[in-house]
């Protein structure tokens, strides 16, 4: 691989398929994404995505042999080592799926695969344009998770799974999780979390959400309009993500905790509460090293962390 070669980049979540084509210096020469339709089945979704990476390297006048790797990016648990996927919540039925070899076998390239969630870290990191050598970053999304940098050098641990935030437990007696687990952040503050709670909470209420779809964006729209359910299930989401930031700050003293994914396009109106809530709870010296952020990426997150992987795995070899 040359120091001009890019890399292609594919994104798996629970809502979307992305893919991107994305030079050394995080600049994305294409980026096109698709709904994953879980429902369909992991070979179903395989094929979606790498036919979705053809015409990245389509949009970007790229072929294949101009590509120096693929970097892949999908929901945990996985092994990072073999690219097999492992059953992740947010994907049912994909349990043992050979993800880094089908990706390998169609495209020819070198595929490396790891949680996305740890990817997107890797490209906050990189290329966010932060100037820290410290960060956390958490995905607010269909799941919830997250990813650990640490003196520049992102965090795996000794079974290479490190950073599974989503699953620190924030209330041992609370709601189930789709890990098994009661009372995780994910059964909290991710967006299927939200549209749930409210959804619960609804029937009967006289919120001006009965008989909607419901959705996270949902809420927050009908939260800013003072629909007091939808307030009350916004103002718990934020909360229990203000403590869980508390938690992470005090635990790794970043100088940085960034969040992104799908649930983030509410701006201000996550952000906000969850800063104040994060930095007012953390241990003082913690929180005075440290602020709370959104990306700047938006729904093209996941490709360039997916990209970061590749030229990190390739820097490596």
């Amino acid at each position: 691989m040359t120091q001009q070669q890019p890399v292609l980049a594919l994104d798996v979540g629970g809502t979307k398929l992305a893919a991107g084509a994305v030079a050394r210096d995080g600049t994305m020469r294409s980026f096109c994404q698709i709904e994953t339709a879980v429902g369909e089945g992991p070979t179903a979704v395989v094929k979606r995505l790498l036919d979705l990476g053809d015409q990245a390297l389509t949009e970007a006048h790229l072929s294949i042999d101009e590509v120096g790797a693929v970097g892949v990016g999908c929901g945990g648990p996985l092994d990072p080592a073999t690219g097999v996927i492992l059953g992740p919540p947010g994907l049912p039925g994909w349990d043992a799926v050979p993800l880094g070899q089908l990706v390998a076998e169609r495209f020819g390239d070198p595929a490396y695969v790891e949680n996305d969630a740890t990817a997107a870290a890797l490209g906050e990191y990189r290329w966010g344009g932060w100037g820290v050598e410290d960060l956390v970053y958490l995905t607010v999304s269909t799941g919830f998770g997250g990813g650990i940098v640490a003196s520049g050098n992102l965090f795996r641990g000794a079974a290479r799974q490190g950073g599974e935030l989503g699953h620190v437990v924030v209330d041992w007696q609370g709601r189930q999780c789709g890990c098994g687990a009661r009372g995780c952040a994910e059964a909290y503050v991710s967006g299927t979390s939200i549209a749930r709670r409210a959804t619960e909470a609804v029937a009967g209420s006289g919120s001006t959400l009965t008989g909607l779809p419901i959705t996270a964006k949902a809420v927050a729209e009908h939260a800013r309009a003072g629909d007091r359910i939808a307030r009350e299930i916004w103002d718990e989401t934020t909360a229990m993500l203000g403590r869980m930031v508390a938690v992470l700050i005090n635990v790794c003293e970043p100088e940085l905790v960034v969040l992104g994914g799908g649930v983030t396009r509410a701006g201000a109106q996550l952000l906000d509460p969850v800063r104040e809530a994060a930095l007012r709870q953390a241990m003082p010296p913690a929180a005075r090293a440290c602020d709370v952020v959104l990306s700047h990426h938006g729904d093209a997150v996941g490709v360039l962390g997916a990209a970061a992987i590749a030229y990190e795995r390739l820097e490596d070899a």
